[in-house]
């Protein structure tokens, strides 16, 4: 399985703080000399890139906070055979947390984009995102239950 983790800075973004938000989710992304501070009239323009980054954090954080069933709808939204992307919020990240934009609407303080590529990737996101709430309710990617595209849940008995 390959990932690739990435984030546009622009504008007011402050690298240290972009750098710290992805520390808190990615503390295996190789560090990076954040540079200098925006100032008025002088923005940030980069793209930060990484590959090959352990999901591992962001997987425990997903599960810490209990948002599982989210987290598998938020990442087989994009799901195209082997290969899935998402995003997460810069603004949670930098708080330890994970929050899951709403597609297509602009997110404040920017997010954090999370490629994957890799052979039974669906069943690798059902299996990462398991709880034992799924004896009783099964899920699946892409099914009946899952949120709609527009990131509204959806209505199930």
């Amino acid at each position: 399985m390959t990932t690739v983790i990435s984030t546009e800075l622009c504008g007011a973004d402050s690298p240290l703080k972009v750098r710290q938000a992805l520390e808190q989710v990615f503390p295996e992304a190789p560090a990076q000399e954040p540079g200098p501070e925006p100032e008025f009239g002088s923005g940030t323009n980069q793209r930060w890139a990484y590959e090959n980054v352990s999901l591992a954090q962001f997987l425990h954080l997903i599960h810490e906070q209990r948002i599982l069933d989210t987290a598998l709808d938020a990442m087989s939204l994009n799901l195209n055979n082997d290969t899935t992307e998402f995003s997460i919020a810069r603004q949670a990240a930098i708080g330890g947390k994970i929050s899951f934009p709403i597609p297509g609407e602009a997110t404040l303080g920017g997010v954090i984009h999370v490629a994957i590529e890799g052979t039974g990737l669906a069943d690798w996101l059902q299996a990462a995102t398991w709880h034992k709430g799924r004896a009783q309710v099964p899920r699946q990617v892409n099914d009946e239950m899952a949120m709609n595209d527009d990131g509204e849940a959806s209505t199930w008995v």
